[in-house]
């Protein structure tokens, strides 16, 4: 039995990736949400998840923290290693993609968080934040180019690399970021995913969070 506990949908940008993955291969599990920064998070986190942090996944009595190594465990016991690229130079420059999404672009996150139903309205971002969406940019353009062999998903297709920049696609979409030809065609590829569809048509029955100066 597979359990994941997420966040709120319009907001949790790590519980996007593990579920987007899940759901784009159809795998079945039970969704457990706990409304982030509220009593009933606080009170709940902690019989699921040993860093007070979501995404957990559960199977069975096994938990698995962390949306990278929720994506691997996946992958590994459940898809037969398709969510990662079959050719070993593509899946190292994937994993080397996925690595620095995970670990890097500290002034994205904090200047852009994820808001699914956010509508652009002239807010600018620092030179920080500026330099990480080129960096985003130049990435899917040169994963692209070498590797998506004119399909729609980085390393043609989807996989953990394309779950993890999910919602960075989110980011720029709702603060009207410049994107370049292949940035734009990507996203709309993302955007255009039955999963991700559905969890945008889910975040937007979410109640919002309250108001913190977050621009």
């Amino acid at each position: 039995m597979l359990e994941l506990v997420i966040g709120n949908k319009n907001y949790s940008s790590w519980s996007l990736r593990p579920w987007l993955l899940m759901s784009y291969f159809k795998l079945p599990f039970a969704e457990i949400k706990l409304p982030l920064d509220t009593p009933e998070f606080y009170q709940r986190i902690g019989s699921y998840s040993p860093t007070a942090r979501v995404p957990v996944l559960r199977i069975d009595d096994e938990t698995i923290w962390d949306s990278l190594a929720i994506c691997e465990v996946i992958n590994e016991r459940y898809l037969d290693a398709k969510a990662w690229p079959g050719d070993f130079i593509a899946r190292a420059a994937a994993r080397s993609a996925t690595a620095e999404m995970h670990s890097g672009f500290a002034a994205l996150r904090s200047q852009l968080p994820m808001q699914c139903h956010r509508e652009a309205n002239g807010y600018r971002w620092n030179e920080d934040a500026e330099q990480d969406i080129k960096r985003i940019q130049a990435i899917w353009l040169d994963l692209r180019t070498r590797f998506g062999s004119d399909r729609d998903f980085l390393c043609g297709e989807f996989g953990i690399v394309d779950a993890m920049f999910a919602p960075v696609c989110i980011r720029f979409e709702t603060y009207g970021v410049a994107l370049d030809k292949n940035a734009r065609q990507y996203v709309n590829a993302i955007y255009q995913l039955p999963a991700m569809q559905a969890w945008l048509s889910e975040a937007k029955l979410e109640p919002p969070k309250p108001a913190t100066g977050a621009p």
